[in-house]
């Protein structure tokens, strides 16, 4: 029989990998370490900063969520994040639904569809001033705002995402289940929707990251409300005269629980979605 040899290591990749892990746990890393120090234990070399505790503490963690409000910042953050992600799935799918079933005979769907993804090349500082005032005038400079908001500057990049997977899904569906008397309407709740379970884990995902994380929009629409999200409630670790490092990172980690799991119970589907919704 003929030997198979052994599989020869590709190590410019490897070494790149093995970089790119670095620099992802490597932070990580160092946030564990300082959330669990206590603030005597922080100094200025390099390699008391590294070392591991020398008492593992969780005070941190009780006296960062005292200072952020934290069941009050979460609540806030999850409600706000939960509702731009249901609302987005819902209406940036329609529109990615209706603009790639007609841009291809139509111009004004094409015209919608350009005009719709020049947004993302937008950026949010030359909006900020009139988006502000906008809110006020109306009476939206609350959570309700931020939300609507969220869903304006998400549509880009999600309706993009919709229409390039609808591409892959073959008309012959929706004229089957009209031959059977089913509606546009019908068919696209009881038949596309679902097909497109992939690309709604991977528009959730991106768009519950951006939310989560998000501070400039919060910080000037709801500011003076009373209301703050954990991104904002964390803003009060930073003062005119430093910042406290170990409540900080033990915030940043208990922001950190909510989205990682939410990405681990949707990351099987995010691949398949992203590369079935590039645009052909």
């Amino acid at each position: 029989m003929k030997k198979v040899g052994k599989e020869r290591i590709n190590w410019p990749v490897t070494i790149l990998l093995i970089a790119g892990l670095i620099t992802v746990v490597f932070p990580l890393y160092m946030t564990v370490v300082i959330a669990l120090k206590k603030p005597s234990e922080m100094t200025n070399n390099v390699a008391g900063i590294l070392s591991l505790p020398k008492h593992f503490s969780l005070s941190n963690f009780t006296e960062a969520m005292k200072v952020t409000d934290f069941w009050n910042s979460l609540g806030n953050s999850l409600l706000i994040t939960v509702v731009t992600v249901v609302l987005a799935m819902l209406i940036h799918s329609l529109l990615g639904y209706a603009i790639a079933r007609n841009k291809a005979h139509s111009k004004f769907y094409k015209f919608i569809y350009f005009y719709v993804v020049s947004g993302m090349f937008v950026p949010f500082a030359i909006l900020m001033m009139p988006v502000v005032k906008q809110t006020a005038q109306m009476g939206l400079a609350n959570r309700a705002g931020v939300i609507i908001l969220y869903l304006v500057f998400y549509m880009p990049m999600n309706v993009l995402l919709y229409s390039g997977y609808l591409t892959n899904i073959p008309r012959a569906l929706e004229e089957a289940a009209c031959v059977d008397g089913a509606s546009t309407w019908t068919t696209y709740w009881k038949i596309i929707f679902p097909i497109m379970k992939p690309m709604h884990a991977t528009v959730a995902v991106l768009t519950a990251l951006g939310t989560w994380n998000d501070v400039m929009t919060p910080l000037v629409i709801m500011s003076g409300t009373g209301k703050n999200t954990l991104p904002l409630a964390q803003l009060n670790f930073q003062t005119q005269f430093g910042t406290n490092y170990n409540l900080a990172f033990a915030s940043y980690l208990l922001a950190l629980l909510p989205i990682l799991i939410f990405y681990l119970i949707c990351q099987k589907h995010i691949l398949n979605g992203v590369v079935n919704g590039a645009v052909k």
